[in-house]
């Protein structure tokens, strides 16, 4: 198993229209993405994060590449982020 963190700023005001984005593409990223398990959002004080769950590290790395990523989520995310997000892909042993 594999797992995409996306780490975002978003501000306060920001969160609800930000997890509105999220809920848009839940399903479509279950259903049609290759190799994805799972996907939460986690929300803590100072930013957002979405932890997504996939059978290889490949598959994440894919998921990264494709136009629901790039055009999708990133376009309709994009007016709320602060700063550019931290992107990491985990292996686990």
């Amino acid at each position: 198993m594999a797992y995409l963190e996306i780490t975002l700023r978003v501000a306060p005001a920001d969160r609800v229209a930000a997890a509105g984005v999220y809920e848009k593409y839940q399903q479509p990223f279950l259903d049609a993405v290759p190799g994805a398990i799972s996907k939460e959002l986690l929300v803590r004080d100072e930013d957002v994060q979405v932890l997504h769950g996939f059978r290889t590290t490949a598959d994440a790395t894919a998921y990264l590449a494709s136009d629901l990523f790039t055009r999708d989520v990133a376009g309709d995310l994009s007016p709320f982020l602060q700063a550019a997000p931290e992107v990491r892909v985990y292996d686990t042993v």
